[in-house]
């Protein structure tokens, strides 16, 4: 009997019992669900920031594209998958290598620079996944940088290496799926091989040293030009000087021909111009010493003065 019945304490009280210790345990449960529920509101808040768009997924398929700001889903049942709208750029770590025409090898450093077309979001992650850089953009990248290049002589290359970056760039972009977004291709640096490097050094030297040739050579010309120049003026300096004293002994040889002209012209037509100017001469004097034979000098006046 001492098992079945048990002396009952002050404490002890009758009726029923109830589980969690009474009151206690009672407002405990409405404190639970109230709990829950604010966790399962917290989970299914999205937020997304600008620059973004999500995929939302439903048990992993996606079903919507959900844009920037506040957004709901269902927890355990939906996720999002966060994929950009605003540009990236990823330059890859490891150099990509490519031939030249002439077969020439080079290491190149490339970025890229994309983004994602918000209205295909849904598309672009069914076909490549949250990591489509890597499975579509960097394929891509690699098989057009390679044709690209291998079109062009390295010295080409050298020389027109914006042009090749905008070729690269436009083949990149056509090729890209649709959805993928491709704002440029970099070429961030170009590693020739040394050997190349080395050769193109001594071509350098060697055409500067033409150049030089060149340039000594045309000075040379130019001066021997400059000496035919002064040669040619000083010729021509002294021809028309020549040609002046020429033309000067011609007039005065003229002018005294003519004033022979002229007097023999007065005398054929004046006898006694002789004796007019023969007596305008004569001082009146006549000479006091005569040579034997000689002629007296005399003045014919006219009879009856």
């Amino acid at each position: 009997m001492s098992n079945i019945f048990t002396p009952r304490t002050k404490n002890n009280q009758s009726g029923p019992s109830v589980p969690g210790g009474g009151m206690r345990g009672l407002l405990s449960v409405p404190f639970m669900i109230i709990a829950a529920g604010v966790i399962a509101v917290w989970m299914s808040y999205t937020p997304i920031d600008e620059g973004e768009v999500g995929v939302k997924l439903r048990w992993g398929q996606a079903v919507a594209t959900l844009h920037p700001g506040f957004n709901i889903v269902f927890p355990f049942m939906e996720s999002v998958v966060l994929l950009p709208t605003r540009t990236q750029k990823f330059t890859y770590e490891e150099s990509l290598n490519a031939y030249s025409k002439d077969i020439q090898a080079a290491d190149n450093k490339v970025s890229v620079t994309y983004s994602i077309d918000g209205t295909k979001a849904i598309m672009v992650y069914q076909r490549y996944g949250q990591d489509f850089l890597h499975t579509i953009i960097t394929p891509i990248v690699n098989k057009r940088f390679k044709e690209v290049f291998g079109k062009y002589e390295a010295e080409k290359i050298v020389n027109e290496r914006q042009r090749l970056g905008e070729e690269i760039e436009i083949s990149v972009s056509k090729n890209m799926p649709v959805g993928i977004v491709i704002e440029g291709v970099q070429i961030e640096n170009i590693t020739f091989s040394k050997t190349y490097e080395e050769a193109r050094e001594q071509a350098a030297s060697a055409e500067a040293a033409v150049n030089k040739a060149r340039q000594q050579l045309e000075q040379k010309k130019v001066d021997a030009e400059r000496v035919v120049v002064q040669a040619t003026a000083d010729a021509t300096a002294r021809i028309t000087a020549a040609k002046a004293d020429a033309d000067a002994i011609r007039l005065k040889g003229d002018a005294e021909a003519a004033a022979l002209q002229a007097k023999a012209a007065a005398l054929r037509d004046n006898p006694g111009y002789v004796a007019l100017t023969a007596a305008e001469k004569w001082d009146g004097k006549l000479p006091t010493t005569f040579v034997p034979g000689s002629a007296v000098p005399f003045i014919t006046l006219p009879r009856g003065q």
